[in-house]
């Protein structure tokens, strides 16, 4: 496994495990929306990114097809990080409120940003076999983080994929449901979970997922935090 997360991520952006998603994350990048037209797309997996001493992963689902699949940065060019980055801005765990393109400025602070997927699935829905293809990633990320004390699952997918990635090496997890700002402790000596409705669209433009309930998302991880003696 790779020592560091330079090495990780040139291993990661090679990656071509899953036909159905190389497929279309290069199509997606040589069609491209008529607003990016004149822009060169990402088109490969999408590492993860962050603070490299986090005490916190922030997990989603994937990369948007025109959002961090064009970008190459998670949750960057599309209305779910538009939505992100003002939070964690709020929070303190950014230090500015937006994140549009690789080198614009934006750097996390206590937190750590990836996905179950790498790759862009079609509508949003990545099938089980690529999700289990694609864990070892994360999993990985997660040795390379020693400090690292909790996860924020944002939506469904997040969640049960964090849980199927310890349950694949081979530890005992009790019955847990997703829910907005529930809280587990998975285990001794694991990181606790909290999950969130994801920031998608289709959660704020409904509110179903309100700014207020997403920092309170925020808030809540901080107080979950301990700072470890010297």
């Amino acid at each position: 496994m790779p020592n560091t997360f330079k090495n990780h991520n040139a291993q990661l952006i090679n990656c071509r495990k899953c036909p159905r998603l190389v497929d279309w994350r290069e199509e997606v990048a040589q069609t491209k929306r008529k607003a990016y037209q004149d822009e060169d797309y990402w088109g490969k997996p999408v590492p993860g990114f962050g603070d490299p001493q986090a005490r916190i992963m922030i997990v989603g689902l994937a990369p948007g097809a025109h959002g961090s699949n064009r970008t190459g940065r998670m949750f960057t060019g599309d209305a779910s990080g538009d939505f992100l980055y003002p939070a964690l801005h709020r929070a303190g765990f950014a230090n500015q409120p937006s994140g549009d393109h690789i080198g614009d400025g934006l750097e996390l602070i206590d937190v750590f940003i990836t996905a179950i997927c790498r790759c862009v699935p079609p509508k949003n829905r990545p099938k089980v076999p690529e999700i289990k293809n694609c864990l070892p990633w994360m999993e990985a990320e997660i040795d390379l983080l020693p400090n690292l004390q909790g996860f924020v699952a944002l939506g469904r997918i997040a969640f049960d994929g964090i849980l199927r990635m310890y349950q694949m090496q081979g530890i005992d997890l009790p019955k847990m449901e997703f829910g907005h700002n529930t809280f587990y402790e998975l285990g001794q000596g694991l990181p606790w979970l909290l999950a969130s409705y994801h920031p998608s669209q289709q959660n704020t433009l409904t509110g179903r997922l309100t700014q207020e309930m997403f920092d309170n998302i925020w808030e809540r991880a901080k107080t979950l935090l301990v700072t470890k003696p010297c």
